[in-house]
């Protein structure tokens, strides 16, 4: 028999009446079980929302892109093209011209309406990624039919300028500045302009791509003055089950030999958005910091409690110690004491948690509240680390807020 684990059971549980410290261990168990499992599903929402934004994310951007490390542009030769294609894993490439331009509608009935957006051309690679699909409110995903050109805007655009897809006799009309020319009153026309038929609207719950508005890289070329291999990024799907970290390391042997004369940078989806996923990470980390200071109040709940019962059981250590007991008994008895009151709590409260992770995962019961909302529930995701770091947490603190108590408890022996 475990002598100390025995004798604080019968501390802890077989108390024949509740005194104060009685009643102070049990608010210190409950403060580390409300604690924990306010830790494991605040947790666990981050993570929901971090992964909410990388579907989000997943419906417009690539899974690897290509950029210049200096410049917006650079030369995407055939032989570059040919060598990527070649490469594991890759399934489509894009060629990207992108920037900002100027958009002009003439609504029914109104003037001119204008906007800043953000033009990107595309090939007829990008439409085989069918990622858009799923986002398309109104029209289709169509970027050139019979010869004409079109567009397709993002709601923010049909918003701002009210386009209407119906209307396919009004051009949504887009201008951008020539090179070296200076718009005045004697140079009015400083503009490159093309003119797209709208053929479709699609949304995004992502700010970034409330002006967004995708043509034809060919119009897009036209407009920047770009080379016909010119562009401004590289755009790569890879196939389903690839190992995305293996796929990069490829893909930067592949640009580094391929385009020696120009220094190109491989990016992930999760690198282009590498600022979000940072601040959501600090908001999680600080969160988690203030929800441990709950655990750490109660974890120096048992401090307290314990060392009133050291105090209290005096008498008792005295016996233990007529009897043959040593002082490392006696310190073990107390610090499984801290044990029991800190675990009972951490392992209910950590159940608690998983449980209702798992409850809001299947069923949803805790809303978002806003009707437009891409999500009906907030969107939560258990990641063993941290229910791992929780129980961590709270036998770390169990073990420096008990040791001192048996410390003492200990001491009497002498």
């Amino acid at each position: 028999m475990n002598l100390p684990a025995w004798v604080a059971r019968r501390y802890f549980f077989s108390r024949k009446k509740r005194s104060f410290i009685s009643w102070l261990s049990i608010l210190s168990m409950l403060g580390v079980g409300v604690g924990t499992m306010a830790l494991i599903i605040v947790l666990s929402v981050f993570n929901g929302m971090e992964e909410l934004n990388r579907q989000l994310f997943r419906n417009f951007e690539a899974d690897m892109t290509i950029l210049p490390a200096e410049g917006k542009r650079f030369m995407a030769s055939s032989a570059l093209l040919s060598q990527l294609r070649q490469t594991p894993g890759v399934s489509f490439i894009s060629a990207v011209a992108q920037d900002n331009a100027l958009a002009r509608y003439r609504a029914s009935g109104s003037t001119d309406g204008q906007a800043v957006v953000q033009l990107k051309g595309v090939d007829d690679n990008y439409t085989q990624r069918s990622q858009l699909d799923s986002t398309l409110i109104q029209g289709q995903l169509v970027l050139r039919r019979d010869d004409v050109n079109y567009a397709v805007v993002a709601e923010g655009i049909r918003n701002d300028l009210s386009i209407s897809p119906v209307d396919i006799l009004t051009p949504l009309e887009i201008l951008y500045p020539q090179s070296g020319q200076t718009l005045s009153a004697i140079n009015p026309n400083a503009f490159n302009r093309e003119a797209l038929t709208v053929g479709g609207v699609f949304y995004i719950e992502v700010p970034n791509y409330n002006n967004v508005v995708l043509a034809p890289i060919s119009v897009a070329r036209a407009l920047f003055g770009y080379e016909p291999d010119e562009v401004t990024s590289l755009e790569i799907q890879l196939r389903p089950g690839t190992d995305e970290e293996a796929a990069k390391q490829a893909l930067e042997a592949v640009v580094s030999k391929a385009a020696p004369a120009v220094q190109l940078t491989v990016q992930s989806r999760d690198d282009l958005n590498r600022d979000l996923y940072r601040a959501i990470r600090v908001e999680k980390l600080f969160v988690a910091l203030t929800l441990s200071f709950i655990i750490l109040v109660a974890s120096i709940n048992i401090f307290f409690s314990l060392s009133m019962l050291v105090i209290e059981k005096k008498q008792d250590i005295g016996i233990m110690f007529a009897m043959g007991a040593t002082s490392g008994m006696i310190r073990r008895i107390f610090l499984t004491e801290g044990a029991i009151i800190a675990l009972t709590g951490a392992i209910t409260g950590l159940v608690l948690g998983i449980v209702i992770c798992l409850l809001q995962q299947q069923y949803g019961f805790v809303s978002m509240g806003t009707p437009s909302s891409i999500v009906d529930a907030y969107p939560v995701r258990l990641d063993l680390i941290d229910v791992v770091l929780t129980g961590g947490l709270v036998v770390l603190m169990t073990i420096l807020t008990s040791w001192f108590p048996a410390q003492r408890a200990a001491r009497y022996m002498a």
